[in-house]
């Protein structure tokens, strides 16, 4: 039984299994880049850019889920206006693009 398995085996190789094989996988490779990471790099990208335009005024939300107001920016850190006299210091690197989006309304 186990004769004919290899002989089965030896006999379906060649240049054609090879250069499916190669197909297959680049195939994989290239399905991997356009669903997983293209899609991450842009969302990066997009994060990186909303961060660096943050200005006073802004409604904003951190990571850990506070809503506030920008205040004032300085450098990496901004100051969150969350109630009137209340002010708190965070890293600009805390602010998340996904929360602080207005979700958009069809017309």
């Amino acid at each position: 039984m186990i004769s004919t398995v290899l002989a089965q085996a030896a006999a379906g190789g060649g240049w054609q299994g090879i250069s499916g094989q190669v197909f297959l996988f680049g195939s994989i490779i290239l399905i991997m880049y356009f669903f997983m990471i293209r899609p991450q790099q842009k969302k990066q990208k997009e994060s990186k850019k909303f961060i660096e335009e943050i200005k006073k005024g802004d409604e904003v939300v951190t990571i850990g889920g506070l809503h506030g107001k920008v205040s004032s920016v300085e450098g990496d850190v901004v100051f969150l206006e969350l109630d009137r006299g209340l002010k708190v210091r965070v890293e600009k690197s805390a602010i998340s693009l996904d929360f602080s989006k207005k979700p958009e309304t069809k017309k």
